[in-house]
C-alpha cells in the first residue's frame, strides 16, 4: 500500500487539482492531498527542499525550480492555461475593458485597481509600464496578500477593477465578471506539473502528473474557466 502522496501548488489551481485528484483516487485508489498556498511561498517551500511528491505553479517558477534541481528531469508536464479577467464589485458601475482604449479609461478612473502576487499581477504592471501609467496609478495599485485572492478585494468594496485570473474569480460572491483582457492584451498564465525531486514514489507520482495533463480532463478544465495548454 503506497502512502498518499502530498503535493503543493498556487491558488490559481486549487479547485482543479481538487476534482483531478479526487478521480485519481476513485479510480486508482491512491489518496493525493495538495495544499494550495500562494505561488511565491509554494515555489519557496519547493526551493528549500521540502518533501512533497508533486508541484503544480505557473510554468516560469516551475522553469526556475527545474533549473534549481528541484524537480525530477524529464517530468513536466503543461495542465492548465488561465487567462486573465477583469472584475468589479457586484453592484457598481460595469465600465467597458473589451478595447485598449476603453480598458486604459477604466484604469484612469478607478479609485483604486487589484492585482495579484503572481505572473498575472506581474503582467499587469508590465503592461501599465508599457503605457506609461505605471507612475501616474502607483498610489492606487492594490497587492493582495499571498493566498488571498483578489476577489475578495473585489467583493469587499476596497477596489473598484480586480484583474486575476478567471479561476480565481468566477463565481466568488459580490464579484461580476466585466470580461477578459482586450484583444491583443491577453494575459495567459500556464501552469505546469511536475514531480518534486524529493518524492520518495517518483514513479506512482509521474503516473499523477501524466493523468492530470491528460486530454480526457478538458471538459473539467472549461467548467473550472480554465483552458487545455496550447501546443
Amino acid at each position: 500500500m503506497i502512502a498518499p502522496l502530498s503535493g503543493i501548488s498556487s491558488m490559481a489551481t486549487r479547485v482543479l487539482l481538487a476534482e483531478l485528484s479526487a478521480a485519481y483516487t476513485a479510480a486508482h485508489g491512491l489518496e493525493i492531498r495538495f495544499e494550495s498556498i500562494g505561488g511565491v511561498d509554494a515555489a519557496r517551500r519547493v526551493e528549500a527542499g521540502e518533501a512533497v511528491d508533486l508541484v503544480v505553479l505557473a510554468a516560469d517558477a516551475m522553469a526556475r525550480l527545474a533549473a534549481a534541481g528541484r524537480l525530477r528531469a524529464g517530468s513536466l508536464r503543461p495542465i492548465a492555461d488561465s487567462p486573465m479577467y477583469v472584475a468589479a464589485p457586484e453592484g457598481q458601475a460595469r465600465p467597458a475593458v473589451d478595447s485598449a482604449g476603453a480598458l486604459r479609461q477604466a484604469l484612469l478612473d478607478a479609485r483604486a485597481i487589484g492585482y495579484s502576487t503572481g505572473p498575472s499581477g506581474q503582467a499587469l504592471l508590465a503592461l501599465l509600464a508599457d503605457w506609461g501609467l505605471k507612475d501616474a496609478l502607483a498610489a492606487r495599485l492594490r497587492q493582495s496578500p499571498a493566498g488571498v485572492p483578489v476577489a475578495t478585494m473585489v467583493a469587499g468594496g476596497d477596489v473598484d477593477l480586480g484583474f486575476q485570473q478567471l479561476s480565481e474569480l468566477q463565481g466568488h460572491p459580490g464579484v461580476t465578471l466585466l470580461g477578459p483582457m482586450p484583444p491583443g492584451l491577453e494575459i495567459v498564465t500556464r501552469f505546469t506539473a511536475a514531480v518534486a525531486a524529493a518524492s520518495g514514489e517518483p514513479a506512482t507520482a509521474q503516473r499523477v502528473v501524466d493523468d492530470f495533463a491528460s486530454p480526457r480532463h478538458d471538459a473539467l478544465r472549461r467548467r473550472l474557466g480554465l483552458a487545455t495548454p496550447a501546443a
